[in-house]
């Protein structure tokens, strides 16, 4: 039986994880799957003064994969930093020890003029970026602003050890085994010896382990270029932790919005998946949040965490034919738009349609 933990969270988070649930329920017929659903984020904090308890931890380290809802509102902005709703993501993805986060963006059809290119450039992009995320220059020692004789010096560092390096790497190559086998690892070897070791491991786990796999290197100046330039010749982009953060955000302005942007954070056994778009309180509890995100996480949840990659491809045909069929919210379209309920039927309609 594969447990599936659901932390709705904050904000939109209850609405768009109750239309996962829909969802779920429907896979559950065919499959061994069981669900729990706890408090996390801010909603933790108000009942339990923590954003993440230990009873929910624990709960999260015996489920198969975690889906998440959203995090965070401004209502607990001014609390301590180890008491806000982010601080608990933070320590979810360290005692998960989910050091991959996977980003696809992928341009729908039905979408294409929403997207800030033209449409002859856009036009069949589906990019998958993996960014190392428990390492680098967010995590690098020592770290400080302090005052050095009569002037204040900021520093941090950016470090990578091999080990760290080639984990991330083989999830990339994984994962282009899985689409079109093409990785394209972003690094600046030219000037950082770090990034010289980057790009070193990258090339021996490439040479040892993955010789099917295409692998081709950019430096990311160069890389930033070219995802605007050219964005659908790429697969999976590999990059670490800064790279790979400034690099998704790029990616995901091409596909035209956020509410429509899954995410994954994973390691060797556990799996994180939320949308990428926030809490968003100035709307929540109106009914008319973007769903598609959310689902589109709990469709990647089936593939990598559960083994279910049919279950992941049928829910991204449902969401494509829902779109194509001109069902759309509010962040989307303009006239006869869905609420986030109805948004989730249609989809489940066609999921039932297409199975």
């Amino acid at each position: 039986m594969k447990k599936i933990l659901i932390l709705p969270g904050d904000g939109i988070g209850q609405e768009v994880a109750n239309e996962c649930l829909k969802v779920i329920n429907f896979f559950k017929k065919n499959h061994k799957i069981e669900h729990s659903e706890d408090l996390f984020g801010g909603a933790s904090i108000d009942a339990n003064g923590e954003p993440l308890t230990r009873d929910v931890l624990d709960k999260a380290l015996e489920a198969d994969a975690v889906l998440l809802g959203a995090v965070g509102g401004p209502k607990w902005e001014n609390l301590e930093h180890n008491l806000k709703p982010e601080k608990g993501l933070l320590t979810l993805r360290k005692e998960l020890e989910a050091y991959a986060n996977l980003r696809p963006g992928k341009v729908f059809p039905a979408l294409i003029d929403a997207s800030t290119l033209k449409k002859n450039i856009v036009e069949g992009t589906d990019i998958f970026v993996v960014r190392e995320l428990t390492g680098g220059i967010y995590f690098g020692e020592p770290r400080y602003i302090k005052k050095i004789g009569e002037k204040r010096v900021g520093s941090n560092n950016l470090i990578y050890n091999e080990d760290e390096i080639a984990r991330v790497a083989r999830k990339a190559f994984d994962i282009a085994r899985l689409r079109n086998n093409k990785v394209t690892s972003l690094d600046k070897a030219n000037v950082l010896e770090v990034m010289q070791l980057w790009r070193d491991v990258v090339s021996e786990i490439h040479q040892n382990e993955y010789k099917d796999v295409e692998l081709e290197h950019l430096y990311i100046d160069n890389a930033a270029m070219q995802v605007i330039k050219r964005p659908s010749t790429f697969d999976v982009i590999l990059a670490g932790n800064l790279f790979g953060d400034i690099i998704s955000d790029e990616i995901a302005e091409l596909t035209g919005s956020l509410g429509m942007l899954p995410s994954a954070s994973i390691g060797d056994k556990h799996g994180i998946y939320e949308p990428v778009h926030g809490s968003a309180p100035d709307i929540a509890g109106q009914n008319i949040a973007n769903p598609i995100a959310a689902i589109l996480s709990l469709g990647m949840l089936f593939k990598y965490s559960l083994d279910l990659p049919e279950v992941h491809d049928l829910i991204e045909k449902s969401v494509s034919l829902t779109l194509d069929s001109g069902f759309r919210t509010k962040d989307i379209g303009t006239e006869n738009t869905l609420t986030c309920s109805e948004m989730g039927d249609e989809i489940l309609k066609n999921i039932d349609k297409l199975s």
